[in-house]
């Protein structure tokens, strides 16, 4: 019979608090864990009882959850197989970028360290996913990225993009039509906070979009 997949609940709870702290730069607190997983805050608060318990979450003082060194090995480990997966998809299997986030999601539990390191090897070692975050290596610990988005940042400003928010189909859906993709350069020409809208100009194309979009877009500085 082969291995059942276990610990699947605690396992997206574990990765979500790791995306929230190290790729969004946000503390987890519960009611945005909550909103991230799409559930209620009771469940939120039944499931961190259980993790602490487990010894892979502490909660301080402020309720801001942290992952143990325990917890976040767990993360890392599940952060690396659906990164390695959504790469699978998009680089072998050629499915649409903007929808290998979900396919992902849907591989990751279902990888060994066997398939992981296999996988890894076919792939060529790649160093980020298709949209534009670190691939965890083993337990060292994760590197510190922009935390600068599009709507963060001076009219004029040229910059390029780091990575996208892989969370929301129809999000990247807009960014694959308008060619916002990591590495992308960008110069961002008008600020209208009381429309909430930003204008930047994108391989030689003026873009309109949301404020709350380009939050969804981090830059470094163009070089």
């Amino acid at each position: 019979m082969p291995k059942q997949v276990s610990n699947v609940a605690s396992d997206d709870y574990l990765t979500a608090i790791y995306r929230l702290r190290y790729d969004e730069g946000q503390d987890a607190i519960a009611v945005r864990l909550a909103d991230k997983l799409g559930i209620t805050p009771p469940s939120v608060a039944g499931m961190l009882k259980r993790l602490q318990r487990d010894g892979l979450v502490r909660l301080d003082a402020r309720k801001v959850i942290h992952l143990t060194p325990e917890g976040l090995g767990r993360a890392q480990k599940m952060v690396r197989r659906h990164r390695l997966s959504e790469c699978l998809l998009t680089d072998m299997l050629h499915i649409p970028w903007w929808r290998a986030y979900e396919e992902a999601h849907l591989l990751e539990h279902g990888i060994s360290d066997i398939t992981e390191g296999h996988l890894f090897e076919t792939l060529s070692h790649p160093a980020r996913s298709p949209f534009g975050y670190p691939i965890p290596a083993g337990d060292s610990r994760p590197p510190e990225l922009s935390m600068v988005t599009l709507a963060d940042i001076p009219e004029g400003s040229a910059v390029t993009v780091d990575r996208v928010f892989e969370e929301d189909e129809q999000l990247l859906q807009f960014f694959d039509e308008e060619g916002i993709r990591p590495g992308t350069a960008v110069t961002l020409e008008a600020v209208a906070p009381y429309r909430g809208t930003v204008t930047a100009t994108i391989a030689g194309r003026t873009v309109v979009m949301g404020t709350q979009v380009a939050r969804r877009i981090w830059v470094t500085a163009t070089a």
